[in-house]
């Protein structure tokens, strides 16, 4: 998941900022940058890799200044790189910003911003935000209105935090749509933000959380929270315990019910370095699959338990009606009694949210004994069915703590159907315009779950009517079958 931390106040934004990301490693990255305003002038500094390589970075090439704003990034745009890591400037060199999401109509955006004669400095969506920005404040308009212009005209699931070296009194940030969290921090003479609580806990128990299709304008000694059409909203300060555990809860009641919510941000990363939306394609470098054994292999078995194996259920209608290739479930502990017919043209495909499944890892181990291909879809890195497969996808969560799984049945979900499209692609058996259009698909995701989850309270309706029913049947047909046994 990107890491964001802001801070606005005396002090130097970037031992402040660095500490933050710090405390947000658990989300992964494959980049990370800050951004600081200093003598008047935006320096930016990142690189790719670890958080440590940024930290080399800033040692050597030390800067000092505020307000700052800093990112660690899962790419979904563009390659992990220096290149493509934020923050972003703009032409001017006098705006920078940072996102968490994917901007839907970035393609179209990007296109018009080039007729326009702006030359994109990076691969990713990202940039079309700091370019919007500019564009209306060209036309006379300050930082907070432009922004939200830009705000408004940008399509997604997105957190986005940007600055200006000309109005160094404020950092303006925006939750548009049910997108991944922004927790804005109360200080004295200083404020702070972040994408999660344990972020800014060291400087502040005080916090303000930022609601969907909501923009904030952080000063020094203020906050003011609008909606995206500009009426002001009275938010609501929360005290947050230093207890870790509740810091990391955050403003949610508990674990389950952050998770549920952190789908849009799960889906969003699960998708990170894997899809080129520019050229229409999907890139499972870690699997493994070259065409070659694409075309060698004539079966898959999904071996998965539990919620895992309903997920693969989902898996057999996609790959089967994408890649046409069959496909068979088999529930992990009877896979190797059932003596299944598998041979060096076949893959088996294991789930597992832990990757440390015993009935799960022996699945594995049956299957390579007798000569196929073992792949898995897995949440813990570095985990055993990560270690002993031939290839793997990683789920790209984050920790799932709730008992009743929720991101982790969904992001596999999105890796299976990442996972048919390359089958069919390296098969040939998908036309390009079919491939981009089932890609670009991809696109939509995040800010669907996002409108889904804004119906929470249609969901509470219903589940107090049945929490009280003895029995209850799930119907489902398709694709809906899987979802209905979950």
């Amino acid at each position: 998941m990107c890491g964001i931390v802001g801070y606005i106040g005396p002090r130097d934004a970037t031992p402040i900022i660095l500490n933050g990301l710090k405390r947000l490693e658990y989300r992964g990255y494959d980049s990370a940058g800050l951004a600081v305003i200093s003598e008047g002038q935006l320096e930016v500094r990142k690189d790719a890799g670890k958080l440590s390589q940024l930290i080399d970075l800033v040692d050597k090439s030390p800067v000092n200044g505020a307000p700052g704003i800093g990112h660690t990034r899962w790419a979904t745009h563009g390659a992990p790189s220096a290149r493509n890591a934020h923050p972003h400037l703009g032409q001017t060199k006098r705006v920078v910003v940072v996102q968490n999401g994917i901007v839907e109509n970035f393609l179209e955006l990007k296109d018009e911003l080039g007729a326009e004669g702006v030359e994109f400095q990076s691969d990713t969506d990202t940039e079309t935000i700091v370019h919007l920005v500019e564009r209306y404040l060209g036309t006379g308009l300050g930082l907070v209105e432009a922004a939200r212009r830009t705000f408004n005209q940008i399509q997604g699931a997105n957190v986005v935090v940007l600055m200006s070296a000309d109005e160094p009194d404020k950092i303006v940030t925006a939750r548009i749509g049910n997108a991944g969290g922004v927790v804005i921090g109360l200080g004295e003479d200083e404020n702070y933000l972040a994408s999660d609580t344990p972020a800014i806990m060291e400087h502040t128990r005080t916090v303000i959380f930022l609601e969907s299709h909501q923009m904030a304008v952080v000063t020094r000694q203020e906050v003011r929270i609008e909606t995206l059409d500009g009426v002001e909203v009275q938010p609501q300060a929360h005290t947050v315990s230093w207890d870790p555990v509740s810091a990391e809860k955050g403003e949610y009641r508990h674990f389950m019910q952050k998770e549920i919510h952190e789908q849009v941000q799960s889906v969003t990363d699960t998708l990170a370095g894997r899809v080129d939306f520019v050229h229409g394609e999907i890139r499972l470098p870690d699997l493994k699959l070259t065409k070659e054994l694409a075309n060698k292999i004539e079966k898959i078995y999904i071996t998965a338990c539990g919620t895992a194996a309903y997920a693969g259920m989902v898996g057999k209608y996609l790959i089967e009606k994408i890649a046409r290739l069959p496909v068979e479930v088999v529930i992990a502990s009877e896979f190797r009694y059932s003596d299944p017919i598998v041979d060096d043209k076949t893959a088996v495909l294991a789930i597992s949210q832990s990757g440390e499944t015993a009935d799960t890892l022996a699945a594995m181990e049956e299957g390579r004994r007798k000569g196929a291909t073992v792949w898995s879809i897995v949440n813990a890195l570095g985990s055993q069915a990560m270690r002993i497969a031939d290839g793997y996808i990683s789920m790209q969560t984050g920790p799932e703590i709730g008992v009743a799984s929720t991101k982790a049945f969904t992001a596999p979900l999105v890796d299976q159907y990442m996972l048919a499209i390359l089958l069919a692609d390296l098969r040939g058996v998908i036309e390009a315009n079919k491939r981009r259009e089932l890609v670009a698909d991809l696109r939509l995701m995040p800010d669907i779950v996002g409108r889904t989850l804004e119906r929470e309270s249609e969901a509470e309706r219903v589940a107090r009517v049945l929490k009280d029913v003895r029995d209850c049947l799930y119907l489902g047909r398709g694709l809906n079958m899987p979802i209905a046994y979950e």
